[in-house]
């Protein structure tokens, strides 16, 4: 009676949610977090500022036009001495006020190629901003695409489990009938008890893995409740079957994201060379404006004066000697090999990385298949010790033995099923396919 209670309770903390759980793909996963992920709204923020940035007027081509007004006040006393009689004329507290007021646009023609340059660095850094966007979805579609799959492990891994502990259900039931009878002595239903106990608090611990698997998909789907419960679609883990070095490589070396950042790195660094060098240039600026003035005499025969009218200019001007041009010019360059060696750096990381995701990729697939093989020895195994066990031919030890074997069996493929779909996400992800799991 105390096992079948045990067990009720386990079928209903196990089972309980299970009855209006929402069913979901990674497909839907990963639509769903699209757009609500914290890290790709960040991204996107910072795409949009990078665009607002990319214009003109940020590279500084664009005339700049000043309104200013003012006031200022004079308050003054003089004592004036007549030279030729010695008299002396006293004046106080005289208070002179001047108002004005003036619009003033001010561009630079030219400064030696300066805005080209700066305009491509914004576009450049555009550029860079959807990359950055793209990395980010890219990162969030491989880390949602691995958490999901491991959720199908430990889904697969629970019902296991949950098979094994039905086997040491039945076992229990068998002893208990066969010591009823005296055909088992009460070591051996207490040990029957014992093994659907420890089966039982596997079963229960990973349940709690379980847990921690959706709460982790949930929290890259930033999703409102984290213990939001769900189950997946998929029943097995499921491997392409498609993968072609060759070609896989060669998309890498053209679509890899962190590739095409560094070259356009590279870029970046030209044109700040390119602004460095707009200094061997003249520059050419004009002015124009219009301006407005009122002056409040407080003595003398004008009591007020009025100014107004436009005014304009032009200044071209030759930077004949910076003693920091060459300096800066000098770093530029520097700055630009090292961009080209950090774009070698990043190929030859990248090569470096798909060499060993391939050979484990290889190696997995060579152990899955071994491990396919010993799970079918396994289950053999087991089938004809469940038989032996039924008549009487083999001890509770060794049929307990029979079922670790099993499950171990049944731990191994799935660990080996996981591993390889680890090592296919990753090479999906080096050679920029990884958004093929959006299809």
């Amino acid at each position: 009676m105390r096992t079948n209670r045990l067990y009720i309770l386990l079928t209903i903390a196990l089972a309980g949610p299970v009855a209006n759980a929402q069913v979901m793909s990674l497909g839907e996963c990963i639509d769903r977090g699209l757009d609500r992920n914290y890290q790709i709204r960040i991204a996107r923020t910072d795409e949009a500022v990078s665009a607002n940035n990319d214009s003109w007027a940020s590279a500084g081509a664009m005339p700049s036009v000043d309104i200013s007004a003012g006031y200022s006040g004079t308050v003054t006393s003089r004592d004036t001495k007549d030279r030729t009689s010695g008299d002396v004329s006293e004046t106080r507290d005289v208070f002179d006020q001047t108002l004005s007021s003036s619009i003033g646009a001010s561009w630079t023609v030219f400064n030696g190629f300066k805005v080209m340059a700066a305009r491509e660095k914004l576009r450049e850094l555009h550029s860079q901003g959807e990359l950055r966007t793209r990395i980010a979805i890219e990162d969030f579609v491989a880390q949602i695409a691995s958490e999901y799959y491991n959720y199908v492990r430990q889904s697969m891994r629970m019902d296991n489990l949950n098979y094994a502990v039905e086997l040491s259900k039945e076992r229990v039931r068998i002893v208990q009938e066969r010591y009823n009878i005296g055909n088992n002595s009460r070591l051996d239903l207490k040990q029957a008890q014992v093994y659907f106990n420890a089966d039982s608090a596997k079963s229960l611990k990973q349940n709690e893995a379980l847990a921690t698997a959706r709460i982790r998909i949930n929290r890259l789907m930033s999703e409102p409740d984290l213990d939001s419960y769900f189950v997946v679609a998929d029943t097995a883990i499921q491997l392409k079957s498609d993968l072609d070095r060759i070609s896989l490589e060669r998309d890498m070396m053209e679509s890899n994201l962190s590739l095409i950042r560094a070259e356009s790195n590279s870029r970046i660094a030209q044109e700040d060379l390119k602004s460095v060098n707009s200094r061997n240039y003249p520059y050419l600026r004009l002015s124009a404006g219009f301006g407005y003035s009122r002056n409040i005499y407080d003595t003398g025969s004008t009591s007020s004066r009025n100014n107004w009218g436009p005014d304009f200019g032009a200044s071209i001007g030759w930077n004949i000697l910076d003693g920091k041009h060459r300096t800066d010019r000098l770093n530029a360059r520097l700055d630009i090999q090292n961009a080209e060696l950090s774009r070698q750096e990043v190929e030859q990381s990248l090569r470096a990385d798909f060499a060993d995701l391939w050979q484990a990729y290889q190696n997995n697939l060579l152990l899955l298949e071994l491990e396919r093989q010993n799970l079918l020895t396994a289950q053999e195994s087991h089938q004809i010790a469940c038989e032996r066990y039924l008549i009487g031919e083999l001890s509770g030890l060794e049929m307990r033995e029979a079922q670790i074997s099993l499950l171990d069996a049944e731990e191994s493929l799935l660990q080996a099923e996981y591993d390889t779909k680890i090592c296919e996400i990753s090479l999906l992800q080096i050679s920029g396919h990884i958004l093929d799991y959006l299809q």
